[in-house]
């Protein structure tokens, strides 16, 4: 994709926005992956271009997660990229993973819009009712961006991670869909919609 050129865009923030995942960005998710500062906060690893190419493939046939890449705003700019995944459509219920991948994106509040745009994207759109999440005790900018989205702690798994040389927590958050309230997919999709009457 020519770098002036606008990429596929599902939803719209103030400062971010979201979209599908692309195979030309595949390059760009293997240097985010290998990057410390990044895995630091999710599962650490060695992903080669071919480790990214197989999940691309797998993320972009796959029936139970929503993918979407973070573009910082205006330039569209990727920066990282967001996910609801393990969606149960009978339980209405999924889990949700994010990853700035752009150092000099963290610390803007990227990440809490990231995860108000997809969990509006889940309860909206998906017709989810509930949103888990499991961060690592040490993620402190990610549990204030996850309660500032209106998470909440729900649990802990005490002692469950090694890193750094010492045990941390595993703690687990959620979300209600009637503990949200949408910002960009209801008032798009019910634009110039007449809504009818209730009777009470």
């Amino acid at each position: 994709m020519p770098a002036d050129s606008q990429p596929v865009i599902t939803l719209k923030g103030s400062s971010i926005a979201l979209g599908p995942i692309r195979k030309d960005l595949i390059p760009l998710y293997q240097t985010w992956m290998n990057q410390l500062e990044t895995t630091r906060f999710l599962r650490m690893g060695v992903y080669s271009l071919e480790n990214e190419e197989s999940w691309y493939e797998s993320v972009a046939r796959g029936t139970d997660i929503s993918y979407f890449t973070i573009y910082e705003l205006p330039h569209y700019r990727p920066i990282g990229g967001v996910d609801l995944h393990s969606i149960d459509r009978v339980n209405r219920s999924a889990e949700l993973g994010i990853m700035i991948g752009e150092p000099d994106a963290r610390g803007k509040g990227y990440g809490t819009e990231s995860v108000k745009l997809i969990c509006d994207w889940g309860f909206n759109a998906l017709g989810l009712n509930n949103i888990m999440l499991l961060t690592f005790a040490w993620n402190i900018a990610g549990q204030k961006a996850y309660t500032r989205a209106g998470f909440r702690e729900i649990g802990r798994r005490r002692q469950a991670r090694w890193f750094a040389g010492q045990y941390w927590d595993d703690i687990y958050y959620d979300l209600l869909a009637d503990e949200f309230e949408s910002t960009v997919v209801l008032p798009t999709v019910l634009a110039g919609i007449e809504m009818p009457a209730t009777t009470g």
